[in-house]
């Protein structure tokens, strides 16, 4: 599912204008950003969890030469799953 189609879809089960779902999603993403900027942790209960983490220095491997090189030390996003989505994930049978 792409923005459109999820903005599409909550407009449609919330019964409100497709451009009011567009206009809280991008201010829902510049939250979001926002808040990881300033290291701060989001959480939307039973959803999920955003947060910034640190990623220490580290040895890697080149794949094609097999030369060992060193990867600086970085911030990344962590998302964690909250138990709605973690339950609705293991109630679909494993194909």
């Amino acid at each position: 599912m792409n923005k459109a189609e999820l903005v599409s879809a909550i407009a449609k089960r919330a019964d409100v204008p497709a451009s009011t779902v567009d206009a809280v999603i991008a201010g829902l993403q510049d939250e979001l950003v926002d808040a990881i900027t300033r290291g701060d942790k989001v959480a939307v209960s039973g959803l999920l969890t955003v947060e910034r983490t640190q990623r220490s220095a580290r040895t890697g491997r080149n794949p094609q030469t097999g030369e060992s090189i060193e990867i600086a030390a970085a911030n990344t996003v962590k998302v964690t799953a909250g138990s709605n989505l973690k339950k609705a994930a293991a109630a679909v049978p494993v194909s």
